[in-house]
């Protein structure tokens, strides 16, 4: 397939900027004795979650049941670690089938969800190892207080079926001090429950460069770095050659001079601002702004357009994860080479 060739909108992925992103963040990792555990739902591709481990990841992380199935599969995968409270019979006997098939490891925040856990896993041979998901302060799921912390692990520890196996959080970004702290303080509550945390998880893209700055954290999750996207490129955490992600859009309108319009809108770039101002970066092209989309539009503003019907521009979206999930296939490309389309195959498991 040429470039010519592609059909627009398209998502294309660099794989040689992956590979360097993916070899980056792991020497990184290796160097500051951090197990790295990465997210697939940025990329959603058993060969990406393949060359993750290959490359020294301990195993991966997934949000949903359906995510691990595919990527047991079809990736073969060994080792999962699924970061969301499972809840329903059919949730728990599909969890129930993957523990047959790898390591498997959970997390919950609530008894309610333990209680689930452990009806399910009662019978089992091996325990099913759980977390404690912590709320260190993002203000998303997880107990708000080291002592809630180790409150929900003695009891997880003595429900049948289950193992605790020790914390997890999704930190605020910048925090790192008082997520030190906060763990700490957890650690120390557990062993006053004669309990111990064998596994500290963190993780998230944003913080990258300063996971060891949470230094009891033993693994770190991390997801969008495999791509990285506009939202990290003005954190400053990488550069716009970093980002293996790119949309290829043409110009279907150029009804003003400052203004032309994309062939692609919310059902590729999706909705997402993340705090920023438009839809994305065109790379090349600082001086556009991706000012409005609708569904199937992109409209892109500057003082001098400077655009033709059927040109073509390659954007950054501001954020690859949800991007990655949009679309049946992407297209594999090495810098100037187009390879050919790839199937997302965990595109669509929510459940």
């Amino acid at each position: 397939m040429m470039f010519a060739q592609i059909d627009t909108p398209a998502v294309l992925i660099d794989l040689d900027v992956a590979e360097a992103n993916i070899r980056k963040f792991q020497a990184h990792c290796d160097h500051h004795g951090l197990k790295l555990r990465p997210h697939i739902k940025t990329h959603k591709l058993p060969m990406l979650a393949q060359a993750q481990i290959a490359a020294g990841a301990v195993g991966i992380t997934c949000q949903k049941i359906s995510e691990a199935e595919a990527m047991i599969s079809e990736g073969g995968i060994s080792d999962v670690l699924i970061t969301f409270n499972i809840i329903g019979a059919g949730k728990l006997k599909r969890l129930r089938r993957l523990a047959d098939k790898v390591t498997l490891s959970v997390v919950a925040d609530n008894r309610s969800v333990a209680d689930g856990l452990s009806g399910a896993f009662a019978d089992a041979q091996t325990p099913l190892d759980v977390l404690v998901e912590c709320d260190t302060g993002a203000g998303r799921c997880g107990v708000t207080s080291p002592e809630e912390a180790a409150g929900l692990a003695d009891y997880i520890d003595g429900l049948a079926g289950l193992r605790f196996a020790g914390l997890m959080t999704y930190p605020p970004v910048g925090a790192d001090q008082k997520v030190q702290r906060w763990l700490n303080e957890a650690v120390d509550a557990l062993a006053n429950c004669g309990l111990k945390a064998s596994v500290i998880s963190n993780g998230g893209s944003p913080g990258m460069w300063h996971a060891q700055n949470v230094s009891i954290a033993t693994e770190y999750r991390i997801g969008t770095y495999i791509y990285n996207d506009r939202s990290l490129q003005v954190r400053g955490v990488c550069d716009w050659a970093d980002c293996a992600l790119t949309v290829l859009a043409t110009v279907i309108s150029v009804p003003a001079h400052d203004r032309a319009v994309i062939d692609c809108g919310t059902k590729v770039l999706t909705s997402d601002l993340l705090g920023l101002d438009g839809n994305g970066h065109v790379l090349g092209r600082p001086d556009i702004t991706i000012a409005g989309l609708s569904e199937e539009h992109g409209v892109l503003t500057a003082d001098n357009i400077n655009l033709a019907v059927g040109s073509r521009i390659r954007i950054v979206p501001n954020h690859a994860c949800v991007v990655s999930n949009m679309l049946d296939q992407v297209i594999l490309v090495r810098g100037d080479t187009c390879i050919g389309p790839q199937s997302v195959t965990a595109r669509g498991k929510v459940w």
